[in-house]
């Protein structure tokens, strides 16, 4: 009788804790977009934004939210190697607003013995400042939208810095829309043109992105797999960039972004790779 007993207890702690293990499974997800959506005012969607064309902050970010970029990039061209580097800081001085600064570099080394001459120079490429306004966010619908700015101020390379200093403007106003499909799917469409004005020669060049992603998020966690599609429409001529991407929560505050990229149409260019470093550092919440 106190085998049966004994028996019995066991499979009942046995189906309990399967039971719970099962629940833990299926509730994990919902558990972690009500602590982004439900726990704080005002209302936001938990979004998988795309790693290379990074947005201005969250979508529907909240008054105090901030953030941290470094960025690291190779590109293999057939003549030199090209290498990107950025630092970025964003944040949310209010609600639905953020704001932006970037500092992009560009690097290059020579290859298949190209001469070092016949590189193109170092460079700070620019001083980058943006905002974007999230003016719709509805969480029963898992939908954002948002429009905003960029403009960039475009620098002489480091042979000729300072003469001028900024040679350039670029206006680059966009537009926004981020779905998640139940708790896992997410899709982001981010266009808008591009126009490049040369104060020297008083040029102005227009092209127009349309950049779309579509990623899956690990059930309860940051981390997420992906591909982001990068096309750009300038006069006749049509680019597309894929960029299969990861990306995995080191610590609580702490990202990685990993990214390949592979040309579609691009003569020059070959296979690329892009690192990102997030990080988050401790904001009040309302």
């Amino acid at each position: 009788m106190k085998i049966k007993t004994s028996l019995l207890l066991i499979l009942l702690l046995a189906s309990f804790k399967y039971s719970i293990s099962q629940i833990n499974k299926s509730e994990k997800d919902s558990i972690y977009i009500q602590q982004v959506e439900d726990h704080k005012e005002p209302d936001k969607v938990l979004h998988a934004e795309p790693l290379y064309i990074d947005l201005i902050r969250d979508l529907g970010a909240r008054k105090g939210e901030k953030e941290w970029n470094i960025g690291l990039g190779l590109t293999d061209n057939l003549k030199f190697d090209s290498y990107e580097a950025l630092v970025e800081y964003e944040w949310a001085p209010i609600d639905r607003l953020g704001l932006e600064v970037e500092l992009p570099f560009t690097f290059y080394s020579p290859v298949n013995g190209t001469e070092s001459d016949l590189l193109p120079s170092n460079q700070l490429n620019s001083i980058k400042i943006a905002t974007q306004w999230s003016f719709f966010v509805s969480e029963p619908l898992a939908t954002s939208m948002a429009v905003g700015y960029i403009n960039e101020f475009r620098l002489s390379d480091f042979r000729s810095f300072g003469s001028p200093f900024i040679k350039g403007n670029v206006y680059n106003p966009f537009f926004i829309v981020a779905k998640r499909w139940r708790n896992n799917f997410h899709s982001l469409i981010y266009t808008g043109p591009v126009v490049l004005q040369n104060f020297e020669t008083s040029k102005v060049n227009t092209a127009y992105d349309i950049n779309t992603s579509f990623q899956y998020m690990i059930k309860g966690t940051r981390n997420f797999i992906g591909i982001e599609f990068n096309k750009a429409f300038e006069n006749s001529n049509f680019d597309m960039i894929i960029r299969p991407q990861m990306r995995l929560g080191i610590a609580d505050n702490l990202l990685i972004g990993i990214v390949a990229g592979i040309p579609v149409n691009r003569e020059n260019e070959r296979l690329s790779s892009f690192l990102r470093l997030i990080w988050e550092p401790k904001h009040k919440h309302k």
